[in-house]
């Protein structure tokens, strides 16, 4: 065997041992392998009824082109998209006609309240009479965000907690004028807990470090959740939407114990199907019990996401994956929910909270 080859099958082995060497040193990050499983596979991009998205976000849908929205939505099945980030004043209104002078029945818009100048002593009432005038020009509902109780403070500096008293006469519009409150709080609480080997959400908090909390920033987990509670509770007359399950689909048996305490209060299951689809038996008795007040919703307009939350609500597949790692390193499994309870998640409770939709878009039974 010549020099020369000796070097090249030397310089062969080398770089195989590197190689190996770096793929034994991988990351838990890019560690992410296909399934060697073969199972039987169910793939739909078409939900089985024609269904409402209870929570999507439109910023420009005063201006924007719709065709485009409308050719997503006929392709999944969607006939209604609810848009929660209508803002007020003239917003809502350039928002109502555009939908209106184009598509009328397809989408319906939420509007958003300002919650600067919280404290002076004028702002309740005007808060209140703005959400009546952004209703009669076409918002059907209220959308609060998640800076609330997070981010919002009052005149005096002072965080806004989610149960002050000056909001009061916002949520008592909305039972006034028979509109549903969709409100976000807070966060998952593994965004609060210390981020070690036993943090679930660790890979999320490794890649997205600006998610992570400190245990009192800018209050405990259980602080904020239980000034929603106290504010939904204060309010029987008013219906609330608690966006994300209240982030408690990791806990069924808790979010029906609130469920039975409010019966005021509905659910969405945006951003939170990977928690379902890894218990499908327990889930699919949750959605039987309280099929009456759980709603579709997405959160992040992602057409090419909806195919996975189809299939975890209509399939008995197994041990199929979520579509971004960082969110569930798990895998899931089809809920098999039966066409009476898919019927109420995909339209029929929204239509309850919602009567103004076009019925002629859902089919009659």
């Amino acid at each position: 065997m010549s020099n020369t080859l000796k070097f090249f099958i030397l310089i062969l082995v080398l770089t195989s041992c590197a190689q190996d060497q770096n793929a034994q040193e991988m990351s838990f990050e890019d560690y992410n392998p296909p399934a060697t499983l073969v199972v039987p596979k169910t793939p739909i991009s078409k939900a089985k009824f024609p269904f409402v998205d209870i929570h999507s976000h439109q910023f420009r849908m005063a201006t924007q082109d719709l065709s485009g929205l409308i050719a997503d939505m006929d392709a999944m099945n969607m006939a209604v998209m609810v848009n929660l980030s209508g803002g007020s004043g003239e917003n809502i209104k350039n928002i109502m006609t555009n939908i209106n002078e184009n598509y009328p029945n397809r989408f319906v818009v939420f509007a958003n309240v300002d919650f600067d100048n919280v404290g002076i002593p004028v702002w309740s009432e005007n808060a209140a009479n703005q959400l009546a005038e952004d209703v009669a020009n076409g918002a059907k509902g209220l959308k609060i965000y998640k800076s609330l109780g997070l981010r919002h403070k009052d005149v005096y500096g002072n965080r806004i907690a989610i149960d002050d008293i000056r909001l009061d006469p916002v949520w008592e519009k909305c039972g006034e004028l028979n509109i549903p409150v969709l409100i976000h709080s807070a966060d998952p609480k593994s965004f609060w807990d210390p981020m070690d080997a036993t943090n679930e959400r660790w890979l999320e908090l490794k890649t997205r470090p600006n998610r992570k909390r400190s245990e009192t920033n800018p209050a405990p987990w259980e602080q904020i959740i239980a000034e929603q509670h106290r504010m939904i509770k204060r309010h029987p007359n008013t219906t609330f939407i608690n966006a994300h399950m209240g982030w408690y689909a990791n806990d069924l048996k808790k979010l029906g114990t609130l469920l039975d305490e409010m019966p005021n209060m509905y659910v969405g299951i945006g951003a939170i199907i990977a928690e379902l689809g890894r218990q499908p038996r327990y889930a699919k008795q949750f959605f039987i019990k309280y099929q009456d007040r759980i709603l579709f919703g997405k959160d992040s307009w992602q057409p090419k996401e909806f195919p996975t939350y189809f299939r975890v609500l209509e399939s008995d597949d197994e041990y199929f994956p979520y579509y971004k790692k960082y969110h569930a390193f798990w895998a899931m499994y089809g809920l098999d929910l039966p066409d009476e309870v898919l019927r109420k998640v995909y339209y029929k409770n929204a239509q309850k909270l919602i009567p103004s939709m076009d019925s002629s878009l859902f089919p009659e039974e």
